[in-house]
């Protein structure tokens, strides 16, 4: 029956508690029960509408004291099913009723679909709900957990309804301790346990599946706190959850910065990378389209947003972003502007950044273009064309200046103050047009000391001596300090190139000792350095061997320089044209390049010497392996059929019969020992031949039993009939599990089977040999796979070792993987991954 809604009665609604769990069997229902204990023990009405023990005796046992409400049982395709009675719950208006699984699904006939809408009626009745729901059952995570687990979640809930819940608790459990309960039986039963831990219940798929649960969680605190700080209007950042801030400019080292933001916010849970850049309002942004949508695409990728903002002022463009959407770290990469141009422009928007960021922690991340926007200061004039002329009017204007406040002030100074001050000005306008300004502003301010401040004064006439001699002595003293000024900026302009020459020869002479990939680098530092527009290197032939392209327009007056790199390489520079003082430099930077192009060359020599070495290991391993392991088997069979090629004893029918079984044994090792060496040598030289088709598991198992030493040895299948075909070559797919085989019955415990079970995980089938053995070491798997050893033994008399190593082979010939995992436990499990034959055929 509905619930009651006549009109004048009010309902308070009824509040929902959620239980949230990582995963099946972390104690969601044992939990749900022990609040509903302490609920009654405070006086509540409390019953359980719906509860799934699912044969746990401990959620069996704390089940106990509480009223139950009898289930009503439907009949759905000749099966009764029990279900929740709702009905009877609204009729029975408890103050509180526990109700499990939240996303069930109802058997056809009954009002609602899902039990989550039965639930929406006991809370519009006013009866408080106490439910439990897994992660994977939320609609928005369905098609994520399919990808972890392999398998489709049927039964979904919509996101909305969990969300709305009054209290959200997680409950959660590490992997390692949900296995071990699944170990003991506390979760499914016993023949169910080996299967689960093999497939679902994984430590991946369970860690994945508990950061979905807390990332989950965390997303419904957050909205929480997001709503409490709007409502109180709280501005300040409270750094509860990592928001981090990167800055791009389009420039050259925007992967760098990105990929250090997405670091940090990776080092917590549930942190969250934003990357902002800052457009000016007036066009002038200079970033390139492209690589702004370069690293847009990568901030995607690595799982952040990407956003735009307008503002002039970039620093405090910035920090509004950054604050409005409560930042707590902010990344900015240093300033490509060289050191002089820093000096002379002071502060740049890092910096300012970092006064005005309060409580936002900002990191300045260094990059290879820090410092390059001018990689080699430029020698001869030391100043532009706009800042020579700016020098030559400040000449002008500065002494003016001056003459104009000092007249108000002529009878508080002196003449020497009055000189001195001029001497000032005059040292200023050489720092900012040189020499030649300053000997313009010397001689204006010398012409304007003596016409306003010189008796007679507003006249050109001296009267007295020793003002001649002091207006000289100013005209001089100005004159060489402004040269000495000059000459100073000169020197520092020199040593800033000595300094950038230096750095950039060390940084090519350690891109050469790094190795890899040398050239590319070398080439593109050479085209940044010297503001070209491309660089490459030609071999003896004319052929490109490497070159590096600016992405810019090309200059106006594109010139082409050759240099020699080495006896047989010429490098080709295109762009402005280098001047006498960079080509020396050039000459260092060509040396390098001949050297990395050497060491080129020598690697790719080496390289190709690699494989000779190789298969030279090889035959010798071979004719070691033959000359040894398999003289065993041949003499074993050569003195069967000798004894009985023998004319001079007569053997009975059982010693007959005794030789003959020794003889075909022997032959049979021999037979595999050979064909082992005979695949494992065709792997080496790339010569096996594959016939890929899909191959059921069902089908090939029994028949690589078949070439056991003991067909009837203990093995026991496991949903191989249930998992979908593989793509594979059927004979070289059964010399694999007869190999994994062979290994776990050589290595298992006495009287326990060896247990081969398949799962399908996304595009790819999972085939797990498990054995109940003394299990391997961890630092000892990759050596199991080597050949010709076996691991812990101290001799191959047993065989050549080679049957972990030609299976490792052949799974990865037909694009599947062998690796060793260890068995929940004890053991040893190995699994073989192998593409699904059907996602195959849906690409074709």
């Amino acid at each position: 029956m509905p619930p009651d809604l006549t009109p004048g009665t009010v309902h308070r609604r009824g509040r929902l508690r959620v239980y949230l769990g990582s995963a099946p069997g972390v104690g969601k229902t044992y939990r749900m029960l022990d609040e509903a204990h302490r609920r009654r023990d405070r006086g509540a009405d409390v019953v359980v509408g719906f509860i799934e023990t699912h044969g746990r005796k401990h959620t069996a046992g704390i089940l106990d004291g509480l009223e139950v409400v009898p289930r009503l049982r439907r009949r759905y395709r000749d099966t009764d099913f029990e279900e929740m009675d709702l009905d009877a719950i609204l009729a029975r208006r408890p103050s509180v009723v526990l109700v499990d699984e939240l996303a069930h699904t109802n058997i056809p006939g009954g009002r609602n679909a899902k039990r989550w809408q039965d639930i929406e009626e006991l809370l519009a009745a006013g009866i408080d709900v106490i439910t439990t729901v897994n992660i994977q059952h939320l609609e928005s995570l369905n098609d994520v957990v399919q990808k972890i687990t392999g398998i489709p979640q049927r039964e979904t809930v919509p996101d909305e309804v969990v969300r709305r819940a009054d209290q959200l608790e997680l409950v959660d459990m590490a992997p390692q301790a949900l296995r071990r309960r699944m170990a003991h039986g506390n979760v499914y039963k016993a023949e169910k346990v080996d299967a689960a831990l093999s497939n679902y219940f994984r430590v991946g798929n369970l860690t994945a599946l508990r950061e979905l649960a807390l990332l989950w969680v965390a997303g419904r605190v957050d909205e929480g706190l997001r709503d409490y700080r709007s409502t109180h209007n709280i501005d300040r950042v409270w750094e509860t959850r990592e928001r981090v801030v990167v800055a791009i400019t389009g420039g050259p080292e925007g992967e760098t910065i990105i990929r250090r933001a997405a670091r940090i916010a990776d080092r917590t849970a549930g942190g969250e990378l934003l990357a902002v850049h800052v457009s000016r309002s007036d066009g002038l942004a200079g970033a390139s389209p492209g690589a702004l949508a370069q690293q847009r695409q990568l901030v995607e990728d690595l799982g952040g947003s990407y956003h735009v903002v307008v503002g002039d002022d970039i620093p405090t463009a910035l920090l509004a972003f950054a604050r409005a959407h409560h930042a707590t770290q902010l990344v900015l990469g240093t300033s490509r502007r060289g050191r002089i141009n820093r000096f002379l422009t002071g502060p740049g928007n890092g910096q300012t950044t970092i006064d005005a960021s309060e409580d936002i922690d900002v990191h300045m991340v260094t990059h290879e273009f820090t410092g390059r926007g001018r990689f080699l200061p430029k020698l001869g004039p030391r100043h532009s064309r706009r800042r020579t002329i700016a020098g030559y009017l400040a000449g002008l204007v500065v002494p003016t200046l001056l003459t104009a406040v000092l007249s108000r002030f002529h009878h508080s100074v002196n003449l020497t103050t009055d000189a001195l001050i001029f001497q000032l000005g005059v040292v200023a306008v050489a720092l900012l047009g040189g020499a030649m300004s300053a000997l313009l502003a010397s001689l204006v301010a010398s012409l304007l000391l003596n016409y306003f401040f010189i008796p007679p004064v507003h006249t050109f006439t001296i009267d007295e001596t020793n003002n001649f001699i002091a207006l000289v002595v100013f005209a001089v003293v100005a004159l060489t300090v402004s040269t000495v000024v000059d000459h100073a900026a000169r020197l520092t302009t020199r040593a800033a190139r000595a300094t950038a020459e230096a750095e950039a020869l060390s940084t090519l002479a350690g891109s050469v000792l790094r190795g890899a990939d040398a050239l590319p680098a070398l080439l593109d530092k050479t085209r940044t350095a010297f503001g070209l527009d491309s660089v490459a290197l030609l071999d003896r032939n004319g052929s490109t061997v490497a070159r590096s392209d600016s992405d810019g327009e090309p200059a106006a007056d594109r010139t082409v320089t050759e240099l020699p790199a080495g006896p047989d390489a010429l490098l080709v520079l295109a762009g402005r044209r280098v001047s006498a003082t960079d080509q020396r430099v050039l000459t260092a930077f060509a040396a390098h390049i001949a050297a990395a192009l050497e060491r080129d060359r020598l690697a790719t020599a080496a390289a190709e010497v690699e494989p000779i070495k190789a298969a030279d290991k090889m035959r010798t391993a071979l004719l070691a392996a033959v000359s040894h392991d398999l003289r065993t088997p041949l003499a074993a069979a050569l003195a069967a059929v000798g004894s009985l090629r023998s004319p001079d004893v007569e053997f009975a029918p059982a010693d007959r019969d005794e030789l003959l079984t020794m003889a075909n044994e022997s032959l049979l090792k021999l037979t595999a020992l050979v064909d082992n060496l005979l695949d494992m040598s065709r792997l080496q030289a790339g010569a096996l031949t594959l016939h890929l088709e899909a191959a059921q598991l069902d089908e090939v198992l029994p028949r690589a039993m078949d070439s056991l030493a003991d067909p009837d040895a203990a093995v026991q299948p496991l949903d191989l009939d249930t998992a979908p075909p593989v793509l594979a070559d059927p004979p070289l797919l059964e010399r694999v599990l007869a190999n994994l085989i062979a290994n776990a019955l050589r290595h298992n415990a006495p009287g326990a089977p060896v247990l081969v079970t398949a799962s399908h995980h996304a595009d790819q089938v999972e085939i797990r040999v498990v054995d109940r053995g003394p299990g391997i070491a961890p630092e000892d798997r990759d050596r199991v796979f080597l050949p010709f050893q076996r691991l812990g033994d101290t001799d191959n008399t047993t065989g050549v070792g080679l049957g972990l190593a030609l299976s490792r082979g052949l799974a990865e010939a037909m694009g599947g993987t062998l690796e060793v995992e260890d068995t929940p436990g004890g053991g040893t499990t190995m699994l073989l991954t192998l593409p699904a034959a059907t996602h195959f055929e849906a690409e074709q």
